[in-house]
């Protein structure tokens, strides 16, 4: 007798459907799991064996084969124990086989708990798809699964309340989705940050453009402070962005019953040690850092010593918004749409042009410290602003900077600007926009085309340095409420590209 049971596989960051067949034939008892299963899939049937000898069941004494269709696509993870059993269980008539239209993911423990897995959420998307209306899930992920709002989710705690569902004596509750609260909640905010209004207006810029900021200045200028605020001042996640960045935290195991789902812009800061792989994706194609901060702010603290083959991964999640993680095991794709703020010292010391003439570098050490980054990662950042040192009048005043939510309030503006712009299906912002538009969107007058040609030959720019200069201006345009771009804006847009990286004073115009 061969019975089937619906369930759902993980294959990067999509869902795919699975079918669990199981067939009792004669012979000498044997229990074989096929499909191209992984080692955790193959361990499947020793768990199974004594979760259905634990809850008072009864293990068919029989030739057991547990097929897993597509039989072509490797099988990993442990998220097939609970259909495994219930085939089993289906197939020796101790249960009803069910419903065409119901599907069943989670691993079962020995006493028959039914334990949590990653990637549900992928996955509860994916059962919409294709045609579950019951997904049953275990108790622990059934709030992230509810989130996708398209299948209806069955918490599972343990085998037996599953058992008397399914038998129709105790049927299950379905989850709800959880609440989303309004605005999310952050510990820190702008209002601490002492001084620095040049800083807090050039991050105002990016956070309202979504546009790369390269931070420099010496050590306890508060460079990583301000980073660290930069989420609080960034829109609000909208559903999708927060299904897309949960569905990531969601196959890394790093979202939980109490925090199912991320509402919150993330802020990945890896430690300048951090690998190649770790950065773009793992070995086990598992997301790397540039993914993990999808949607949100990767911060690169010291930037210099960062090894140069980490930092050229960048490249191209920067530019594509995604990245293509290829290994032995395979090749997956993740998005990787995040805005990127790094931080460095002007000298290996740290104090190169500070007035107390405490730098210990000499002019060859200072070019070489700042010749170790990549010049085509820094093509690739829009802006570049420096962090001067705190003075001690400036410390010893009462904190009455603007507070984070003032500033958000201007973002949020100037994005919406930028969405009644662009139309639901553009840009989410003026650094998505696409080389087609740059020309309509940010288009010079005459004036503004004359500043632009003597800074573009007094800077020595690039094309792609040109373009994100207009990107900036059409941002500053945006804060301003101004439909064009005007000599002032295109001015301090500039002004956020003139760090010479080869000496400590700037370019003039």
């Amino acid at each position: 007798m061969v019975r089937r049971v619906r369930s759902l596989g993980i294959a990067g960051l999509d869902g795919y459907a699975v079918t669990v067949e199981c067939s009792l034939s004669g012979g000498l008892p044997a229990f074989d799991v096929v499909g191209l299963p992984d080692a955790a899939v193959r361990e499947a049937r020793e768990r199974v064996r004594a979760v259905i000898k634990t809850c008072g069941l009864k293990f068919p004494v029989s030739r057991v084969v547990v097929n897993l269709a597509p039989a072509d696509t490797k099988k990993a993870g442990t998220l097939y124990d609970l259909p495994v059993l219930l085939s089993i269980l289906a197939a020796s008539e101790q249960l009803p086989a069910p419903a065409e239209d119901h599907a069943f993911i989670g691993e079962l423990s020995l006493s028959g708990e039914v334990r949590p897995v990653p990637g549900v959420l992928s996955m509860a998307l994916c059962a919409g798809k294709n045609g579950v209306k019951k997904l049953f899930v275990p108790a622990a992920n059934a709030a992230e699964a509810a989130f996708a709002g398209n299948v209806e989710i069955y918490p599972v705690a343990h085998i037996t309340e599953l058992v008397r569902h399914l038998e129709g004596t105790e049927p299950l509750s379905p989850a709800r989705a959880p609440a989303v609260p309004a605005r999310p909640v952050y510990d820190v905010d702008f209002a601490e940050v002492k001084g620095q209004q040049n800083v807090k207006r050039a991050l105002e810029v990016a956070a309202a453009g979504g546009h790369n900021v390269l931070l420099i200045g010496p050590p306890g200028s508060g460079k990583s402070m301000l980073a660290k605020r930069l989420p609080t001042i960034l829109p609000d996640m909208s559903r999708q962005e927060s299904l897309e960045t949960t569905a990531v935290y969601s196959i890394t195991g790093q979202t939980c019953g109490s925090d199912p789902i991320v509402t919150r812009r993330p802020f990945r800061a890896p430690h300048h040690s951090v690998s190649a792989a770790a950065m773009a994706g793992g070995a086990q194609l598992q997301p790397g850092e540039v993914s993990l901060a999808h949607n949100g702010v990767l911060f690169l603290d010291e930037l210099p010593e960062f090894r140069r083959d980490v930092v050229e991964t960048l490249r191209q999640p920067i530019e594509d918004g995604v990245v293509t993680v290829s290994r032995a095991a395979g090749s997956v794709t993740y998005p990787s749409r995040f805005m990127l703020v790094c931080a460095m010292n002007p000298c290996k010391c740290g104090w190169y042009g500070h007035p107390g003439g405490r730098c210990r570098c000499g002019e060859k050490a200072v070019r070489d410290y700042r010749a170790k980054v990549s010049g085509p990662l820094l093509d690739r950042i829009d802006m570049y602003v420096e962090v001067p040192a705190l003075e001690f009048d400036e410390l010893r005043e009462k904190p009455d900077a603007e507070p984070s939510a003032a500033i958000l309030a201007r973002v949020n503006a100037a994005r919406a600007i930028q969405r009644r712009r662009y139309g639901e299906d553009g840009p989410a912002c003026n650094a998505a926009v696409r080389q087609a538009e740059l020309e309509r969107v940010c288009a010079l007058d005459e004036a503004c085309a004359a500043l632009m040609r003597s800074a573009y030959d007094a800077l020595a720019l690039t094309a792609r340095s040109y373009d994100r200069i207009l990107k900036v201006a059409r941002t500053i345009a945006d804060l301003a409420g101004a439909e064009a771009i005007a000599p002032a804006h295109l001015a301090e847009a500039i002004q956020y590209r003139t760090y010479d990286f080869n000496t400590d004073t700037k370019e003039t115009l």
